[in-house]
């Protein structure tokens, strides 16, 4: 089994997009991407625009000869969007490369008004239905029902984690459920993985309280304890806190627990949590973001961003 993640927090953007290749199939989940629009009243940098190109080319390659095409949810940084901004991926652009592969989507099931028609909108682009693959599986390839986006009962709706199975190997992607419910990390338990690729905890948020961070301390300790390889990553690399957490957890898990760029043995690229020093060592030109949606300007200057990267 090949895993490839493509585009998380700590390799420079919003997202949980990830590859995995096994005999016949090739896996896309979660084929979108986003940088925080907005972030300390600032618009995503330059340096961060030229990582969120890259991603965006790294996505389509994947999407073309993908034999499957795995949705968790209907947010702007894991699905292409009819209305993407700038920083997003278009899905008029990929349509054509997510014609043939088998779907599998999350249903309709907690999802907000805006969320179903953005589901709608999105089977029409592609011209195809999106059907709802929640509890669905065909062995390889499993499916879970839905489970919530965060603590259960929010606005912010449900989820779908997915599990991969072959060549010896089971492999969990599970977005968005930040560690926040015991009943989705217990899947992820009965699941078996060698490898799980969560997103934890919004540790960036002012909302996000006390309670809140001790379940979700409790539940990845749960996870670090048993999965040989964690991947903790998304929503926690917001800020710098959740480098420290990490390395907390690992410390007293006494379990080395990475995050995707530690996975894929690249340097970490916090860059929103890092957006007001990029400001500061490359200063932007006014007008520089309404030239650059004009196509009247472009990152050329600003790709070296690995100043604010971490070996």
């Amino acid at each position: 089994m090949l895993i490839n993640i493509l585009g998380t927090e700590s390799l420079g953007v919003r997202g949980l997009c990830c590859v995995v290749e096994i005999q016949d199939r090739k896996i896309v989940i979660d084929p979108g991407l986003a940088l925080g629009y907005q972030r300390d009243g600032l618009l995503p940098h330059p340096a961060q625009v030229a990582v969120g190109e890259r991603v965006r080319w790294r996505i389509v390659a994947a999407l073309e000869g993908a034999t499957d095409l795995v949705i968790s949810h209907f947010h702007g940084d894991h699905v292409p969007l009819p209305d993407a901004n700038p920083y997003q991926l278009q899905a008029q652009a990929v349509a054509p490369l997510c014609r043939t592969s088998r779907l599998w989507a999350k249903g309709t099931e907690g999802l907000s008004p805006h969320m179903v028609q953005r589901r709608a909108v999105l089977g029409e682009v592609l011209e195809r239905e999106i059907p709802n693959a929640e509890g669905q599986g065909d062995g390889v390839l499993v499916l879970s029902p839905p489970m919530p986006h965060g603590r259960p009962h929010t606005h912010l709706g449900t989820v779908m984690m997915t599990r991969v199975e072959g060549e010896g190997v089971v492999f969990v992607h599970a977005s968005d459920t930040q560690l926040l419910d015991e009943e989705a990390v217990s899947l992820i338990l009965d699941w078996r993985p060698d490898v799980a690729l969560v997103g934890g905890p919004p540790l960036y948020l002012s909302s996000l309280s006390s309670e809140e961070r001790a379940l979700a301390w409790a539940n990845a300790k749960r996870l670090a304890r048993h999965v040989e390889s964690l991947i903790l990553d998304h929503h926690l690399l917001r800020n710098e806190e959740g480098l420290a957490w990490l390395q907390r957890l690992s410390s007293e898990t006494g379990r080395q627990v990475s995050c995707a760029a530690d996975f894929m043995g690249q340097p970490r690229c916090l860059l929103e949590a890092r957006r007001l020093q990029l400001y500061e060592e490359m200063p932007v030109p006014d007008g520089w973001h309404e030239a650059y949606t004009r196509g009247e300007a472009d990152t050329g200057r600003y790709q070296d961003y690995r100043k604010v990267c971490t070996p």
